[in-house]
């Protein structure tokens, strides 16, 4: 049986604490190192909804900064010579003009949505439906996933990494803010939602990165030690993983050299850069895996020494997905210290959107507040807390490791080659040879201009053998990302055949590239 004491500070001489039973009001509570798990946590209503607008507002404000230089610096650090503009029109210019920048945010709400009209329980698959057919636009594993389910393919069938070639993409850890922002101090409450959700797009180290980023939300409400967190909120995500190994160097970089952000990165860039799902980025510079991009979510923290604008700064100047990065970063800061001690200077402006709606959505930044607000208290009653009338006490937990799930196992990248031939009314068939254990074909469906979309066919045979009936549509919503993969062909030479299937004058489907794999590692270069 455990005693419910609420804590009182009184100013008195070297900070002594004194305690009293008497007080039936909700303090602010200083964090101490860690908790025991089940520990009772006091927080004044005033004071969550603070730190769930800090989380909000932390990464819309990080999402527009980094804006500007989003997948322009690929493999090399924005220098500091490089301005970044920031003023009081740069969030309503990005609202008004390019709002696809907040790819990451809308996706958020559309959880955040459905939890509100269907509860807490809401079944994943409307989750799935969702965002599947949502009218925003959508790239990587998010988009393999969106054609998996419109073509009858749920989840977790969806993101598994044999069905989806982006499974270890970012995609879901971008998105993941909500899952922490709606388990305040309950790390293995946000990272059962992250699992939930993050299995509808990504597998492995996607899902671990939206666990990861959902669990530093979660501790960052009750905890005021970045180093802390980070290290605390890993413990969800299994040792054995390269995620987990990615972000342990992270951390062990940072204690050895401390003061110097850069190089980090620049051992981060040495050792975790290698691609191996990810078609658009296999042998390429540009990277958009999780575990990577998500190491310059953590340098950013880790740097940032707890300054706003320093962490968003850094988190961006790494590069590679560089809007994305600082507004994991920037809400997870924002959680900490809370909306109102977020420097005023990167809060300007915000006030000209917060009643704008999301473009593709019915929801701004004061309703998600709100809302948030809601769903976070619900979390709470459900997980052993309570709610008073001023205030909520949260049941603490500590991180429960995730089951470990490897993508690509067995199978290494050995060759990037060029076909650019194109598969129409001259040109029924594709022909090409590889060597290995499998293969993507990137490509896509296009048509003229003038002509409406249409959903194009074609055959993909493998040694003779038919494969699969592709279904390639022109229409960017419901294309398919990628025109074939097969990651379990018997090692050696193999025949590829791609036939037309009566494609109408005015379309075709392009076809790109190859990506040739191996189940032998290609001079053991420790993928």
């Amino acid at each position: 049986m455990k005693t419910k004491l609420w804590i009182t500070f009184a100013p008195v001489l070297f900070g002594l604490v004194f305690f009293s039973c008497q007080k039936e009001t909700v303090t602010e509570v200083e964090a101490p190192a860690t908790y025991e798990e089940g520990a009772t946590i006091a927080i004044s209503k005033e004071k969550l909804q603070d730190k769930i607008k800090g989380g909000w507002a932390g990464q819309v404000i990080g999402c527009t900064y980094g804006g500007p230089t989003e997948f322009r610096f690929n493999g090399t650090m924005i220098g500091d010579h490089v301005p970044i503009p920031w003023d009081e029109n740069q969030m309503l210019w990005w609202y008004e003009n390019s709002p696809g920048l907040y790819d990451d945010v809308y996706m958020d709400l559309t959880f955040v949505d459905i939890f509100e009209k269907h509860g807490l329980d809401a079944a994943d698959s409307l989750h799935a439906f969702a965002f599947a057919n949502a009218e925003y636009q959508l790239w990587h594993a998010n988009q393999a996933a969106r054609y998996n389910i419109l073509n009858g393919m749920m989840p977790p069938a969806s993101g598994y990494w044999k069905n989806n070639p982006h499974s270890d993409d970012i995609d879901f850890q971008i998105e993941a803010d909500f899952a922490g922002l709606m388990a305040p101090g309950m790390v293995n409450a946000a990272a059962n939602v992250g699992d939930r959700i993050g299995h509808i797009m990504n597998y492995g180290d996607g899902v671990y990165g939206g666990i990861y980023v959902a669990s530093m939300y979660a501790l960052a409400f009750v905890h005021d030690d970045m180093e802390f967190v980070v290290e605390e909120a890993l413990k969800t995500i299994p040792a054995e993983s390269e995620f987990h190994q990615c972000i342990a160097d992270i951390i062990r970089w940072h204690k050895q050299y401390p003061e110097d952000w850069k190089q980090t990165w620049f051992e981060a860039q040495k050792k975790w850069t290698k691609e191996k799902g990810c078609p658009d980025g296999v042998f390429k510079a540009f990277n958009i895996d999780a575990k990577i991009n998500a190491a310059y979510i953590v340098i950013g923290l880790l740097y940032g020494d707890g300054d706003y604008g320093k962490t968003i700064d850094i988190s961006t100047r790494c590069g590679y997905d560089s809007d994305c990065n600082p507004a994991n970063a920037g809400g997870i800061l924002g959680t900490m210290i809370g909306y109102s001690n977020i420097p005023d200077y990167w809060k300007q402006g915000i006030d000209k959107v917060e009643n704008m709606n999301f473009k593709y959505t019915t929801m701004s930044l004061n309703k998600v507040y709100e809302v948030g607000m809601d769903h976070a208290i619900q979390m709470v009653k459900r997980n052993g807390g309570e709610e008073t009338a001023d205030g909520i006490t949260i049941k603490y937990q500590k991180p429960v490791t995730k089951p470990l799930e490897i993508g690509f196992e067995g199978i290494y990248p050995t060759k990037r080659a060029s076909i650019f031939k194109p598969l129409n009314q001259q040109n029924s068939i594709v022909e090409f040879a590889t060597t290995g254990n499998g293969f993507v074909l990137t490509g896509e469906a296009v048509k003229d201009a003038s002509l409406p979309d249409a959903v194009l066919e074609l055959e993909v045979y493998v040694d003779n053998l038919l494969m699969e009936k592709v279904k390639m549509s022109t229409s960017f919503q419901s294309r398919k990302h990628e025109i074939f993969w097969n990651y379990d062909l018997k090692e050696g030479d193999h025949a590829v055949r791609l036939v037309a299937l009566d494609i109408p004058s005015g379309y075709r489907v392009n076809v790109n590239e190859a990506i040739h794999y191996s189940s032998v590692d290609p001079g053991n270069k420790n993928y």
